[in-house]
Order: structure tokens, then C-alpha cells, then sequence
């Protein structure tokens, strides 16, 4: 194999890990959002780890994050407003992020 073929399959390699670690931070942070967001809908327990999964799944309807933003901002309704349901997209996706880190 020649060096050129190396340095190929490491950034192969390299894309893969980050495009799987990716995937990962985007799936704890609609997790920690479903989470946040039951609570705010008065659930708890079971209910809210369910309704987590819900908003998980929401994100795969589209590309992107507008999926989650739509489901989160239907099921609040005036419990949060968009300025709100972002600003916690973005805080709980870097709390995601370092979780995904100290684990891995």
C-alpha cells in the first residue's frame, strides 16, 4: 500500500468517525430535548423518557433541524417560543457534545 492509499483510508476513516460522532451528539441533544420539553408539558417518568424518543425520531422526517423545531414548537404551543426552543437547540446540543466526549 502506498502512502497515498494511507493517508486516503485514514481520512476515510477520520470522516466516518466524525460523521458517526455526529450523528450521536445531534441524537443525545433531541433526547435532552424531548426531556427538557416534557417537562415543560408536565411530564415525568416513563411518560417523559417516551415523549423524548418521540422528538429522537421527529429528526428523521427531514434533513436538518427544522423537523424537531416544528414538533417541539406544535407541542408547546405558548409554553416556549421560538427564540426559546432555539436557544436551548443550541445549549443542549453542546451539552451533548462534551456528554458524547467524556464518554467516548
Amino acid at each position: 500500500m502506498t502512502t497515498f492509499d494511507e493517508r486516503e483510508n485514514a481520512f476515510e476513516s477520520k470522516f466516518a468517525h466524525d460523521e458517526e460522532m455526529q450523528f450521536k451528539a445531534t441524537a443525545r441533544r433531541n433526547k435532552l430535548l424531548g426531556l427538557w420539553a416534557a417537562e415543560l408539558l408536565g411530564k415525568s417518568g416513563d411518560e417523559a423518557e417516551a415523549y423524548a424518543l418521540e422528538v429522537v425520531k421527529a429528526d428523521f422526517e427531514e434533513a436538518g433541524d427544522e423537523d424537531v423545531f416544528r414538533k417541539l414548537a406544535g407541542d408547546l404551543g405558548d409554553r416556549a417560543d421560538e427564540a426559546l426552543i432555539r436557544a436551548k437547540m443550541t445549549e443542549l446540543r453542546a451539552v451533548a457534545e462534551e456528554q458524547i466526549m467524556q464518554e467516548g
